[in-house]
């Protein structure tokens, strides 16, 4: 079944089983390899891409939801590293291992798009679904503050 999508704002169409979770069409039909695998039951937040803005696990999220939708992937949200997040993310070597960046970036820009100057506590909310095995919370949470221009 062909599935039809825009992906990073170009239009794609797969031939895929319609089941078959986003996160592998992303990453093995497409390539984009900067959304990660990680529990494969969306507890962890290493895959999160956003689907026409909104948040979602793509490792659980079959592909048949994403048609005719607009998916963001890490490599959509800023091919060359320009984004304020990706920016304040290496400004303040956030990442350890890096595995869970990708999730948490995706997560922290979605919430910036709805709270531009976030507040901790909605911070450390919005990415309660993201885990970093390293535990760099704190350095996750001051790049999101500092992305948006908060003290």
């Amino acid at each position: 079944m062909t599935i039809r999508l825009r992906v990073n704002g170009a239009e794609r169409e797969l031939d895929v089983d319609p089941e078959m979770p986003l996160l592998w069409a992303l990453r093995d039909t497409l390539g984009l390899t900067g959304t990660k695998y990680g529990c494969g039951e969306a507890l962890c937040g290493a895959c999160t891409v956003h689907l026409d803005g909104e948040v979602v696990r793509s490792c659980v999220t079959p592909v048949r939801r994403a048609a005719g939708k607009d998916v963001t992937t890490i490599e959509g949200l800023s091919p060359d590293g320009s984004h304020p997040l990706q920016k304040a993310w290496v400004e303040l070597g956030v990442p350890q291992c890096g595995f869970c960046q990708a999730g948490q970036i995706m997560s922290a820009a979605a919430l910036l798009a709805k709270r531009p100057k976030p507040t901790d506590a909605e911070i450390d909310r919005s990415l309660s679904g993201n885990l970093c095995r390293c535990g760099t919370y704190l350095r996750i949470r001051a790049a999101v503050k500092k992305a948006a221009g908060v003290p």
